[in-house]
């Protein structure tokens, strides 16, 4: 068998015993086919490690290491399968609904109020079967102001909400004279009230003088002909804490804001 020197080339190894021996370079290298108690020699072992594929290396080594037994999520200590827990799953499903229904109601108990007119006393500025929304918060520093829609509970039937106009203010005198309105203010001086948003019909009617208690306001609707109001209740004016905010829009069917 030829040996070749792989230092420098040579071919004419010379063997000496367990080894060969190159003449050119000095080199030498360990006979591969001896063995010592039978096993391969070094020599051998590293020729057939450098021999063979890395993959195949890599995976022979993969091969050797212990495997690690791995635990099922859903398995418990005992090996046992475990079910997720039917409480936590209805809790998931249920918590994003109870929180939205409980901020619903927050915000309609403290922030808005909702209503759906019923009559046309308001037209034409609220169309029968609209959907109104009212602030609660326009009057926690403010007064309510001549000319403002307002819901409030019907003060001889505090189970019903109605929607009107603010006519008359604390203190004041009102007059309805062939269905024009007039208000005495608290010093003494009389005006004809603005009836720009009034139904475009002929008013009619009489009414008072009356004058408003204080800490209380009277209602007309817009559609002055026909609307049950504050000239024919029992109780003719509205409490301050009887009125649930000021009427800001209509959601529906017609968006819009309420003026």
């Amino acid at each position: 068998m030829s040996i070749v020197c792989k230092k420098c080339g040579c071919d004419a190894m010379i063997k000496d015993g367990d080894w060969y021996k190159c003449p050119s370079c000095g080199a030498e290298i360990f006979d591969t086919s001896v063995t010592v108690n039978s096993k391969i020699s070094p020599t051998k072992a590293i020729e057939k490690i450098e021999s063979t594929p890395v993959n195949q290396v890599e995976e022979n080594h993969e091969d050797n290491k212990p495997k690690k037994e791995k635990k099922s999520k859903n398995k418990n200590d005992d090996g046992d399968e475990t079910k997720p827990s039917k409480l936590k799953e209805t809790i998931d499903f249920f918590l994003p609904i109870v929180i939205a229904v409980v901020v619903a109601l927050l915000l309609k108990c403290f922030v808005f109020a909702n209503a759906i007119v019923p009559t046309g006393s308001m037209l034409n500025t609220i169309q029968k079967k609209d959907r109104i929304i009212a602030s609660r918060l326009a009057y926690i520093n403010n007064d309510p102001q001549r000319y403002d829609i307002v819901l409030f509970y019907n003060p001889d039937n505090e189970n019903e909400i109605f929607v009107k106009r603010l006519i008359g203010l604390p203190g004041e005198t009102v007059q309805v004279i062939k269905g024009v309105v007039y208000v005495t203010k608290a010093d003494g001086e009389t005006i004809q009230l603005d009836d720009s948003f009034v139904t475009a019909c002929e008013p009619d009617g009489d009414f008072g003088p009356f004058e408003v208690p204080e800490d209380c306001y009277f209602m007309m609707g817009d559609n002055r002909n026909n609307s049950w109001d504050s000239r024919f209740w029992d109780n003719k004016f509205v409490h301050r804490d009887k009125i649930l905010g000021k009427a800001m829009f209509r959601y529906y069917p017609n968006p819009s804001k309420l003026e």
